[in-house]
């Protein structure tokens, strides 16, 4: 039976999930909240934006229109960037029929809620909201998109819907694997990003493969500490959404965010790095605000969180904020 699918955002993540979700049959139709770029998308065939040179199947449909974006959609995926979900599903909420499921791409925390992906979907449609999930994991899109090996995971507290989202993508070359953990899923996807930019900066700096090493080791220990405080499980951070993702964020030359943090490293300042990745949203730098509030909130140490919001935020300098990390007081590992 054929699955109608309505894909919420044009990045280049949805790109790539509407041609894998169209590769096994799926009516996919993907929106864009700019008429302007649907066109264009409509016309060319080709996500210039965002993924240039990967070709858009004839059979997907591509609407800018408000009123055709979740028509008859038997499944919702929600790709817009975390800072600017709860303003596009206010505007399309009128055209949610509820129920619908609703599977959520997307890394980040909203600032001031501090709200997960799919929590500002709850928090917009209310008793409306279908089931939700998440899909999550080390998967750089150009490199998908390419149709090289990736794993990754989706968490529901749906399992039936989990398995659902498993089943509709997978494909040879994505292997999707299922979770029931959906908080421990979106966290772990968010914070790895600014451990990312942190990456990149020690890139910038060019300060060696061990303190790379040391970074993703205690990162993870850092990013993990807040996910149990707020309810997660201890081994999704140790899996593919946590650990798996936080490796390929922090290495790929084509991470958007260990690529900003690369650049600030070498003396750009944040406001040249972020304007160099536009249109495309550098995810990770919105997040380090939300990820030291929820530390604070929950009071739990992080920091080389902090060190990247102060680097980013309060203008401190890379080469600062890498001593003071080094010269923290001496304790023993498991702290």
């Amino acid at each position: 039976m054929v699955c109608r699918i309505a894909i919420i955002g044009d990045g280049a993540w949805a790109t790539v999930c509407g041609v894998m979700l169209s590769e096994n049959g799926n009516a996919v139709r993907i929106w864009s909240p700019f008429p302007q770029a649907a066109e264009d998308l409509r016309r060319t065939r080709q996500n210039g934006r965002y993924l240039p040179g990967v070709r858009l199947p004839d059979e997907i449909e591509v609407t800018g229109e408000d009123d055709c974006a979740m028509k008859d959609a038997d499944i919702v995926l929600h790709a817009v960037p975390a800072q600017y979900a709860r303003g596009v599903w206010r505007r399309l909420a009128g055209r949610y029929r509820p129920g619908t499921p609703i599977c959520s791409v997307v890394k980040g925390v909203e600032n001031r809620t501090l709200l997960r992906p799919t929590q500002v979907l709850a928090d917009v449609l209310g008793t409306a909201t279908g089931p939700l999930a998440a899909l999550s994991g080390p998967s750089i899109a150009p490199e998908v998109a390419q149709k090289l090996p990736a794993t990754v995971t989706v968490a529901s507290d749906d399992q039936a819907f989990a398995e659902t989202i498993q089943a509709r993508i997978s494909r040879p070359y994505f292997r999707v694997y299922t979770n029931s953990d959906l908080p421990g899923v979106e966290l772990a996807g968010a914070t790895k990003n600014v451990v990312a930019i942190a990456a990149g900066i020690l890139d910038g700096l060019s300060a060696g493969s061990n303190a790379k090493a040391a970074l993703l080791t205690r990162g993870l220990v850092e990013i993990t500490r807040l996910g149990l405080a707020m309810g997660a499980k201890a081994e999704t951070f140790a899996g593919l959404a946590g650990m798996g993702d936080l490796v390929t964020t922090c290495i790929s030359p084509l991470g958007r965010n260990r690529s900003f943090g690369e650049a600030v490293g070498r003396g750009a300042t944040v406001e040249q790095a972020v304007k160099s990745f536009a249109p495309a949203v550098v995810e990770g730098v919105a997040t380090a605000a939300s990820v030291v509030e929820l530390a604070d909130k929950m009071h739990i140490e992080m920091p080389i969180t902090r060190a990247v919001y102060d680097v980013v935020f309060a203008g401190r300098s890379s080469k600062t904020a890498i001593v003071e990390l080094m010269t923290r007081p001496l304790k023993a590992e498991g702290c």
